[in-house]
């Protein structure tokens, strides 16, 4: 008899919101920023989701609708909603430094627009936006500065915003990063955890590392040296991801981003951590796939 792949069963990504749904996440992300800050202006959330979605859906007069296929818009919702969980997390248990409304804000654009690099321009049709994977974080930094520029944010809000996004930089030192404040410098490291934790909690995480390895070939070749993908096959990829969270995510997460991934429990500190559950079962069942395909 051919051997089964064990699925384990955890409540659906903590009951909030469907990922797959732009608006799902949009009405999660307002209820916990009004319930963090009753006193904050209630357009703001769908105004800064809708130009997300302009810049993602092609309704942007420069850029084309995104078309790299793992670093898509859900890709994004799916840190958007982790972020926003965690930033509750941390704003109710009265952690220091206290967030403001102000960082909420500019954290949740940062989030909406952390991989807006990948968007290809108008005249750029060939091949996928996969291939400025190795410049995307500078790519999104400079989209970001000339959307909120155009929607009359100021040079330190814009700024905030790049410095947050430069956390989601593979290997980034984000010590050297020039934050502005101590409570922008925690926005951008619970970005950083969100953007993480969020892609690889999802129900298909598995499922698109296929999608996640051809990236990162196109990259490669775009960039003239194919040897530097880092993988030699999708399953050389797959093989390494427990690696990889081991060597490098959890590491990441728990001491470069001050271990803010703990108030991402429900209840929150003393709770279940379903994100960190999520990405455990996922490992657990890629594992058994690769031993199952031996």
């Amino acid at each position: 008899m051919k051997a089964r792949e064990t699925v384990l069963a955890f409540p659906p990504m903590h009951l909030r919101a469907d990922t797959h749904d732009p608006l799902s996440v949009a009405a999660q992300v307002r209820a916990d920023y009004l319930a963090m800050f009753p006193e904050g202006e209630r357009p703001f959330v769908p105004h800064a989701f809708s130009w997300a979605l302009d810049c993602f859906t092609g309704r942007d007069d420069d850029f084309l609708p995104i078309d790299a296929r793992y670093h898509d818009l859900e890709h994004t919702l799916q840190g958007t909603l982790c972020l926003s969980t965690l930033l509750r997390g941390w704003h109710e248990t009265s952690s220091e430094p206290r967030l403001t409304r102000k960082t909420f804000e500019l954290c949740l654009l940062a989030i909406l627009l952390h991989d807006t690099g990948y968007l290809k321009r108008r005249d750029d049709t060939s091949g996928t936006g996969a291939k400025y994977t190795l410049t995307h974080v500078i790519r999104s930094c400079d989209f970001a500065e000339r959307l909120l520029a155009a929607h009359g944010f100021g040079p330190e809000e814009v700024l905030a915003v790049k410095n947050m996004i430069r956390c989601t930089g593979m290997g980034a030192n984000v010590a050297a990063i020039p934050f502005q404040s101590q409570v922008e410098r925690v926005c951008g490291y619970a970005l950083g955890t969100a953007d993480l934790l969020g892609q690889m909690a999802a129900d298909d995480y598995i499922d698109k590392l296929p999608i996640l390895y051809e990236e990162f070939v196109e990259s490669g070749r775009f960039n003239g040296n194919p040897g530097a993908v880092g993988f030699t096959s999708v399953e050389d990829l797959m093989r390494k991801t427990p690696l990889f969270w081991e060597k490098y995510v959890l590491p990441k997460v728990q001491n470069d981003f001050l271990g803010m991934y703990r108030c991402l429990a429900q209840p929150v500190t003393a709770g279940r951590n379903f994100y960190i559950e999520r990405i455990e079962a996922n490992l657990s069942r890629l594992k058994q796939r690769l031993a199952m395909a031996a």
